[in-house]
């Protein structure tokens, strides 16, 4: 082989090095990045629970007006994406409470949000590589 062929070689050889380099962190990105959308999106079904459980009547196992007394389902605690906590059950005259999210891919990627009187969820904050 000539001199040329093998330089034409070790060219080859280092990008497709390079490729494969840059392919495993684009894909690494998009791991965190849907692990994110998907705690998210548990986070969104969680606000929507406690706020039915905030504006249903005590009478019927409710709030009545306030989150006291709400506690995150036993089913939902842990999941394939990340494991919820609001702090136990909600004080009795919470009109907001927070919820943190930590990730089960990562347990320094976290996610804490605040759900405020209206149901709406304010204040996010993000650590780990969610940031």
């Amino acid at each position: 082989m000539g001199q040329q062929q093998l330089l034409l070689i070790i060219l080859g050889v280092i990008i497709v090095g390079i490729a494969i380099a840059v392919g495993l962190s684009l894909f690494s990105a998009q791991s965190i990045q849907s692990n994110r959308d998907a705690i998210i999106n548990d986070l969104n079904n969680l606000a929507a629970q406690a706020y039915q459980f905030k504006v249903r009547p005590s009478s019927m196992g409710g709030g009545q007006g306030f989150y006291g007394g709400f506690s995150i389902p036993s089913k939902m605690l842990t999941n394939e994406n990340a494991t919820y906590d609001c702090g136990g059950t909600v004080a009795a005259s919470a009109t907001t409470f927070v919820f943190t999210a930590t990730s089960a891919q990562n347990t320094t990627n976290k996610i804490t949000v605040t759900i405020d009187a209206e149901g709406r969820l304010t204040g996010w904050s993000y650590a780990g590589d969610f940031q």
